[in-house]
């Protein structure tokens, strides 16, 4: 063993495939600490990936039910925006389906990094059997109240989905379709499928507010996302309100100008 240098031992223990029980078990007698502090840093490693499979199975576990019980099409949906007082309601609808690749660390997208849900998004858009996405704009939300418009943007989710959902898996809300369903508190934390959803939803909206950014620099909707930043009420003082900001939502009417 200790012929191989630490730089071998760590290729050997960071590779792709497990390291025999043989191979930790002499390692575990070398002495050499630059060697320890490699075991210990694929031990660490082992125990998260452990950690983040016994995660992905909790958030697996209504998925799982489902499909025993013979649910084919287990949709989970899951809505972002209903707080900005700009831009759109925006309501995704997941079927997972069989992962060809686990997506060990998804969940609810509001704790994830934008690196971590650009990643996820990515996965699930090459892995998922159907995805569909609905933005309800101002106006409409304004026409009807935002409850009402997210309900409308989840079914007509559903409604796009490229396969008949038979299950649906909803973050604390039932939606008027003909369909079984399953209302579950903080979903996007305990179902894989809303996570998946609530990504979906929160990317495609972020990227739909990056354009509209480059419409309206001046109310900085890239780092706002349309919610009542400091510099979004300033910017709305001094320039008014724009066709994206839902006037149902206070304080947007007092900052509207008259044309």
């Amino acid at each position: 063993m200790k012929r191989l240098s630490i730089a071998q031992i760590k290729e050997e223990l960071f590779q792709e495939r497990a390291p025999s029980a043989e191979f930790l078990e002499q390692l575990a007698e070398d002495e050499r600490k630059g060697v320890q502090q490699v075991v210990k840093r694929y031990e660490q490693k082992r125990k998260k990936e452990q950690q983040m499979l016994e995660e992905y199975e909790r958030m697996s576990k209504y998925e799982e039910k489902l499909i025993k019980e013979g649910y084919q099409a287990v949709a989970g949906i899951d809505e972002v925006g209903r707080g900005p007082l700009a831009g759109p309601v925006t309501a995704a609808a997941v079927i997972l389906g069989h992962q060809e690749e686990k997506l060990l660390g998804l969940t609810d997208s509001k704790i994830l990094s934008e690196a971590k849900r650009e990643y996820y998004y990515e996965k699930i858009m090459d892995q998922a059997e159907a995805v569909g996405v609905v933005h309800i704009p101002a106006e409409k939300i304004d026409k009807v109240n935002i409850y009402q418009a997210t309900k409308i943007a989840m079914v007509e989710a559903v409604q796009k989905l490229s396969i008949k959902a038979d299950h649906l898996l909803i973050d604390a809300m039932n939606l008027p379709l003909p369909v079984p369903q399953t209302s579950i508190v903080k979903g996007d934390a305990n179902s894989l499928s809303i996570a998946a959803a609530s990504v979906i939803a929160k990317v495609t909206r972020d990227r739909l507010m990056q354009d509209i950014h480059q419409e309206y620099p001046q109310y900085g909707f890239s780092r706002n996302a349309g919610y009542g930043t400091r510099e979004h009420i300033e910017a709305m003082r001094t320039y008014g309100i724009t066709r994206y900001h839902r006037k149902s939502f206070s304080p947007v009417p007092s900052f509207a100008k008259d044309e």
